[in-house]
């Protein structure tokens, strides 16, 4: 007998077998019903379900849930009407809004420890107000970071769902660290589970978070809840209009339903309604693809099927799961619903409980040969491991805790959330360490009463303390443990009794202020051997004996140091001067034709910053007019031209080939970028910068010469007439990889960094290897380290400059990025920038590929020669980041890092073993096919270590 039952070292099938106590004959009908409905009334009390923003409570007509207000629940944000709410549900006419800032807003939900809970949050943001951008931000479950949700169209509900086993009496739900707009939050719910429901083996160190759960055959787009499903699972319909939720549909693919009740009485309990539909592959095949949210990752994963058509005796329903290439353990496992049910109209609910799954989730069932009937799929459910993030150490928590208890009439004791993840709290500094501790409790005028805890003593990672200001009273506590304890502030208190010994001991300690108390007895000698900085004034019974002595000696001290210090700087300030002559003298020695640019040149020895001539760096060569006519055969070889000037091929003494660009005329625009180009390249030296090799100034000839590049600009290359030039998609990806890795180290590797200001696809230079360079500075402008922008008048090319830049002349790093998502667009389109021919005149290739995108039809978009060559998902990860870099607004776009992380995310999936997910042409319904949505949380994959037994699963 074939089944499903398989086991393997990393993946697991389990079936669950019926619970005969929900079976039994022998139970009364009406004592049943009576029964159903008094644990229908206690489940309904457990919910918790939190409309934010709301201004009152209400029970949904909808669905019979009871929803109450957070007025009261949560004392930060605001609420604000939503602009074109979903019309169906009323808990998505407001929202609550919360400030642009480092804190966390968080709603305290109650548990039962060890329970489980599925945990809900929703976002529904409506339609933007003026010109602001959708929100970006982050989404925690006590530490652990659960979505990093991201608001891309105004009408959607966003969904963000956690399967847990409650860890205490009560958990966290926040939100913080907005990158864009104001965070804000819709609804939070709280659902409890019976039994052993979702049970894992590895629940103690990992959540499970919701990346599917799927209704086949849903009779309408409407998603199912409760009451249809008593524990108010959100079961999608396979009919929902959201790009690349489910798609690649095989031929004969039909939907039925039946009315008949289905026997759900296993270990998941799925509603019947979802049991009662489903899809038939009449033809043989059911296949789908779906899009993961946050994989690759290691998954749990359930399939739900049930036989809803009544077969003759002759007749039987057997199929295989193929989900090549990640599960090809499972392809020999043949699905025998009625024989593994045990009948009909019986839920058979095999799961894998721990598979690793890639983004793009593609599966088939198809039918055995001695099978008469096509597959059937009911449900499916699949959600990833999380790691459970590691809260604030327990001991110090309770130290805060008692603080805040301290003065209840304060605002700061109101803050949620654990005090360090994901934001620290506004008193308290917290270490990098697993877990974190606290390092630093600031705590100055806080209106505190009482004694100062004694448990504080348990913190031995804190440094500094600081109390001063309140209304402390009673004596120190033991703090003797405290051995990283730096600082402490405890003055202007009114505090008692003795010193203890061991603070002069404390190894770490360098600052103790104690003045304005009532302390009394001696000094400890050790804290007033200057080691520690002390004040004690205004403490009238505490002595001062032999302190005189000793601040003359802390004086004394002090000058001799400063002394010595003195006496080293003017020793090293001697040193450079003896060095900086030798070099002069050794420069002007040099002869030869080519000669390092000095002060012998008096037109090249002024600071760009006070005008058009070159600054005296000292390392980019001084070539001669005369060695440069000889290395370019009196500039026979046209190689190049643009604004600047023209270009020539050159070869050096040394053999060596270089690109000599000669500047058009001397006007001043093009002597500043003459000047600004050798002053940034004679101090940046990258892999992906196109070297600069010396340059020429003689009478009115300006010349550069550059690192020969063979094969040219990839402009060349991409739109050049030549189809054999045309690159294929991995060398694209690696191109790209290149001149952002370029334009990363001009953003973050120079200090002050650099802003090109004319990236496009001209700049980028390939050289032997087609390794791509970055080149031509002539519009680079250097950052300044306090300011934000640099105000500049608006250059660069049209088609990639920077609209925002363009409008309001403030130029950011952000500019360079918006210039490189053009680049981008065009390696996936193999189309110019501004074309009237492919655009109209109203269009560019931004307007034309975000339109396209955001239908979810990137396959219109890609160039003819990688169609058939280039796979869906490597094409989208480029396609999302380079509209992420085009936003309008810069404060939208990535960063460079970002940039260069989504790129060779791409190259892995172009170099992956799935040879099926390959791009078709736009006639082809497979050609459609897309991501669900632009820009997911494509940055931040997450997967669990296995290599370091983080995941490992136990047999069943």
């Amino acid at each position: 007998m074939e089944s499903l039952f398989i086991e393997k070292r990393r993946f697991q099938i389990e079936v669950t077998t019926v619970n005969e106590q929900f079976t039994s004959s022998s139970i009364n009908p009406k004592r049943k019903r009576k029964r159903k409905t008094k644990k229908k009334r206690k489940k309904l009390k457990e919910f918790i379900s939190i409309d934010c923003g709301s201004t009152s409570n209400y029970t949904d007509p909808r669905t019979g849930l009871q929803w109450i207000s957070d007025n009261g629940i949560m004392n930060y944000g605001k609420s604000v009407e939503v602009k074109n709410p979903d019309g169906k549900f009323v808990q998505y006419q407001r929202r609550r809004d919360f400030s642009i800032d480092n804190k966390k807003y968080c709603y305290n939900l109650s548990t039962k420890e060890r329970r489980r809970y599925i945990v809900r949050a929703t976002f529904q943001y409506g339609s933007l107000e003026n010109e602001d951008s959708f929100p970006k931000f982050e989404l925690y479950l006590d530490a652990t970071k659960w979505s990093t949700v991201t608001i891309l169209e105004d009408s959607r509900v966003y969904v963000k769902e956690m399967i847990i086993r409650a860890p205490s009496s009560s958990i966290d739900v926040c939100i913080c660290c907005a990158t864009t707009g104001s965070p804000f939050i819709s609804t939070v719910e709280l659902r409890p589970l019976n039994l052993s429901m979702y049970a894992t083996d590895f629940e103690d160190s990992f959540f499970l978070k919701l990346a599917a759960r799927v209704n086949f055959g849903a009779p309408t787009e409407d998603a199912l809840r409760y009451p249809d499903d008593p524990y108010d699972r959100i079961w999608d319909s396979d009919l929902i209009k959201r790009q690349n939720f489910l798609v690649g549909v095989a031929p004969g693919t039909v939907r039925i339903n039946t009315s008949e009740n289905i026997d759900i009485q296993t270990r998941e309990y799925p509603p019947v309604k979802v049991m009662q539909t489903a899809v038939v592959g009449k033809e043989g095949t059911l296949s789908y693809r779906l899009n993961l949210e946050d994989f690759p990752a290691n998954a749990r994963a359930y399939a739900y099927f049930a036989e809803i058509e009544d077969l003759g005796a002759n007749e039987t329903r057997k199929f295989k799961l193929m989900m090549n290439p990640y599960m090809s353990d499972y392809s020999n496992a043949v699905v025998n619903i009625a024989e593994n049910a045990n009948g009909s109209y019986r839920l058979y609910e095999p799961s894998y409980m721990n598979v690793s799954l890639d983004f793009v989730l593609s599966f088939s069932f198809v039918k055995t040969r001695d099978s008469t009937q096509g597959p059937l799929l009911n449900a499916i459910e699949i959600s990833k491991y999380l790691k459970i993030g590691s809260k604030t150490d327990d001991q110090d928590v309770a130290v805060l805790d008692v603080f805040r208890s301290m003065s209840t009439r304060s605002s700061w004791t109101n803050e949620g959330g654990d005090p360090c993840v994901p934001a620290q709290w506004e008193w308290v500094n917290c270490s990098s360490t697993t877990p974190p501790r606290i390092t630093k409790i600031e705590l100055s005028g806080k209106k505190l009463e009482g004694e100062i805890p004694p448990e504080i003593n348990s913190m031995e990672e804190l440094t500094e303390l600081w109390l001063d200001g309140n209304f402390l009273t009673g004596s120190l506590p033991d703090i003797s443990h405290l051995v990283n304890l730096k600082v402490v502030h405890l003055e202007n208190n009114k505090l008692s009794g003795s010193l203890p010994k061991y603070l002069g001991s404390l190894p770490t300690l360098r600052e103790l202020y104690i003045q304005n108390n009532s302390f009394s007895g001696q000094i400890p000698p050790a804290l007033l051997t200057g080691k520690v900085i002390i004040n004690y004034e205004n403490n009238p019974g505490l002595h001062k004996d032999a302190a005189k002595k000793l601040h003359y000696k802390l004086i004394l001290g002090t000058s001799i140091s400063v002394l010595a210090v003195l006496l080293v700087l003017l020793l090293g300030s001697l040193i450079y001067l003896r060095n900086l002559q030798r070099k002069t003298s050794h420069q002007k020695s040099n002869g030869q034709g080519s000669s390092l640019l000095t002060s012998t040149k008096p037109s090249t020895a002024y600071s760009i910053g006070r005008g058009w001539h070159l600054v005296d760096d000292g390392v980019s060569y001084y070539i001669s007019f005369s060695e440069l006519e000889e290395a370019t055969n009196n500039f026979s070889k046209k190689i190049g031209k643009g604004s600047f000037g023209t270009v020539y091929y050159g070869q050096m003494k040394d053999g060596k080939e270089v690109a000599v660009k000669i500047m058009a005329d001397s006007s001043s625009h093009l002597t500043h970028q003459f000047v600004t180009e050798v002053a940034l390249l004679s101090r940046i030296h990258h892999r992906n910068l196109v070297p600069l090799i010396g340059f020429c100034e003689e009478g009115h000839q300006r010349i550069l010469v550059y690192e020969y590049m063979h094969n040219g600009t990839l402009r060349d290359h991409i739109h050049g007439s030549d189809n054999q030039k045309r690159l294929d998609w991995l060398t694209r990806l690696q191109i790209a990889e290149d001149a952002a890795k370029g334009l990363e180290y001009l953003h973050t590797g120079c200090n002050p960094s650099i802003i090109h200001r004319d990236v496009k696809t001209s700049n980028i230079l390939l050289d032997i290897n087609m390794r791509a360079k970055v080149s031509d500075f002539g519009l680079s402008r250097q950052a300044e380290d306090d300011l934000t922008h640099i105000s500049s008048v608006a250059r660069g090319t049209v088609g990639y400059l920077d609209p925002e830049y363009y409008a309001n002349q403030q130029l950011t790093e952000k500019s360079d990025v918006y210039s490189f998502g053009v680049v981008l667009l065009e390696l996936i389109s193999g189309k110019k920038p501004v074309s009237t021919e492919d655009f109209g005149a109203e269009m560019n290739i931004v307007h034309w590929a975000r339109a396209l995108i955001r239908k979810g039809d990137v396959a219109s978009i890609v160039d003819n020669v990688l169609i058939e060559n280039a796979k869906i998902e490597s094409i989208w990860r480029i396609a999302e980041v380079a509209i992420q870099c085009v936003q309008q607004r810069a404060v939208s776009r990535p960063r460079m890092q970002e940039v260069i992380l989504a790129i060779q995310e791409a190259s892995k999936i172009e170099k992956g073993s799935d040879g099926n997910q390959k791009i078709y042409g736009s006639g082809s319904s497979r050609g459609q096919s897309s991501r669900k949505t632009l820009l997911t949380s494509f940055l931040e994959i997450e997967s669990p270590d296995l290599s370091n037994g983080c995941l490992v699963p136990a047999a069943r």
